[in-house]
């Protein structure tokens, strides 16, 4: 799919590149908030993935509460847990991540992918990110 056929149906927006998290992914991805940050315990943002861009592993810590919860809105995406086998992401499905899962999620290889990313309010979270999805873990998929 062409980004601007993508842009038609991503009803979140694109938003700006993610640039304060790139470090963090394989690929380009772009946020756009849906709130102002700190206007509400919950946060709450698009993220848009361009093809075969995902984020590294990564842990939401909390003591009590927390997690996150990703609303797939447009494209095609896979979300994947330690240990189990991926998950197709498509319009519409929603994933729940308890804390301490470790998991990582992104855009299919031949697909832009967008979900609106709510970080669950807790005690003493935190956002731990880990090792990239190797190229050749992606391209088993």
């Amino acid at each position: 799919m062409k980004k601007e056929d993508f842009e038609k149906i991503n009803i979140f927006g694109t938003g700006k590149p993610n640039d304060a998290y790139a470090e963090y992914f394989i690929g380009n991805s772009f946020l756009n908030f849906l709130m102002e940050p700190g206007a509400s315990s919950v946060f709450l943002a698009n993220v848009t993935f361009e093809p075969r861009c995902r984020n590294n592993w990564h842990i939401h810590h909390a003591d009590k509460g927390g997690g996150q919860i990703l609303i797939c809105t447009a494209g095609e995406g896979w979300y994947q847990e330690e240990g189990k086998e991926a998950v197709s992401l498509k319009p519409g499905m929603v994933i729940v991540i308890s804390p301490e899962m470790k998991h990582w999620h992104g855009a299919k290889a031949d697909s832009w992918f967008s979900h609106i990313a709510i970080e669950v309010p807790g005690e003493n979270c935190s956002n731990e990110w880990c090792e990239p999805v190797t190229d050749e873990e992606y391209n088993k998929l």
